[in-house]
């Protein structure tokens, strides 16, 4: 028997219970760490043949006015209309660059949080279409408390809801259990990739599927440019496959997935799968994290999801956590990646990663919601 085994083993039994309630998976932290300790763990470069996109591989949306770009909005609408659209938020980090609060919480204008903003938007498309979609928070056990009391009598289950990630528990660099000074495991959430099984297990999907749902978006909940647009809604439901990935202009401080060919497939790649034989610099634009994704196909979604070994720190102590990532769905599911703004108010990207960034962005959300009329 292993000693992460015999460690997990001798939790106490509240911190078992715990751990069960948000879908804690022992057997595989277990097969992780064993090749932790063996040195065996993957590092997650990716090997084959590595090209930038084609030239046709990043399409861009029907100019306005045009007769394609009238049909694929009326599609939308009708979509919208049908309630066959839900939008689904990733809000289970903490925003540690801005004290270590819920990020749902902050205010991204004076008086209004990214919640409040994203409410805003649903109760705005309720007004325009005659019926809300459906609007669901992916939170986590740091985050869920905060956003459940927020959303108050608001939350009804379905029309809007939030489900929790997994959590999971960090190891020491040799693969045993970390323990803090208390002598407790440190926790950790495990990625937004968690996001397919978690909504799964949450029920909402099979909800949005038996009721003639077609469409989930996917995206970042402080990503308050990735609103849900009739036009692109109508875009994603015309092109036939399975999954639309919005990416933008790349610039040069810009670091996270970008799309790559792998032996003639194209996917988006986190930069640190990317090995050094193969530039990142070619590919000139970059994932935002915002998917449209076809609700049944996402619920029928079986996929040998890799966990990737991220280091970290708890005080000073050196930790690993096995994280997985939603941008390895483009591996699975077929996609169409799109190209859209990142500036003015029609931009698709308002990242806020930190104080002096949210500072800086305030114009563009605000300008971004007065367009959409949100605000």
């Amino acid at each position: 028997m292993s000693v992460l085994k015999t460690q997990l083993d001798a939790l106490p039994q509240d911190v078992k219970e715990r751990l069960s309630h948000y879908g804690f998976d022992p057997g595989r932290l277990i097969t992780l760490g064993e090749k932790l300790e063996r040195g065996e763990v993957d590092a997650g470069v990716v090997s084959g043949k590595l090209e930038p996109p084609l030239a046709n591989d990043i399409v861009s949306p029907p100019a306005e006015g045009t007769p394609e770009y009238r049909e694929q909005l009326e599609r939308g609408e009708r979509a919208l209309r049908e309630g066959k659209v839900a939008l689904v938020v990733l809000a289970g980090g903490m925003a540690t660059r801005m004290g270590g609060v819920v990020k749902a919480l902050v205010e991204a204008l004076p008086g209004k949080t990214f919640l409040d903003i994203r409410l805003a938007e649903i109760d705005s498309l309720a007004r325009r279409y005659g019926k809300a979609p459906p609007f669901w928070l992916m939170t986590s056990d740091a985050t869920d408390a905060g956003i459940r009391q927020a959303l108050g009598a608001r939350a009804d289950g379905y029309q809007i809801a939030t489900f929790t990630q997994n959590l999971s528990l960090r190891l020491t660099p040799n693969g045993k259990l970390f323990l803090g000074a208390d002598q407790r495991p440190s926790e950790h959430a495990p990625g937004h990739g968690d996001l397919p099984d978690a909504l799964k297990q949450s029920g909402l999907l099979t909800k949005l599927v038996e009721r003639g749902g077609e469409l989930v978006l996917i995206t970042n909940l402080d990503n308050l440019g990735a609103t849900l647009d009739p036009a692109l809604i109508g875009f994603h439901l015309a092109h036939g496959k399975t999954l639309t990935s919005e990416v933008v202009d790349k610039l040069d401080e810009d670091r996270g997935g970008i799309p790559v060919r792998v032996d003639g497939n194209l996917r988006i790649l986190e930069e640190f799968r990317i090995p050094p034989t193969f530039d990142p610099k070619t590919v000139r634009v970059f994932n935002t994290n915002t998917f449209y994704v076809n609700a049944r196909a996402l619920l029928e979604l079986e996929m040998d999801w890799r966990f990737f070994a991220v280091k970290k720190k708890v005080g000073e102590a050196p930790v690993i956590q096995f994280e997985r990532i939603i941008n390895e769905i483009t591996s699975a599911l077929s996609t169409v990646y799109l190209r859209l703004p990142r500036d003015g108010a029609k931009s698709r990207f308002l990242p806020v990663k930190d104080p002096a960034e949210l500072e800086r962005r305030r114009p563009e959300i605000l300008a971004v919601a007065q367009a959409r009329g949100i605000l």
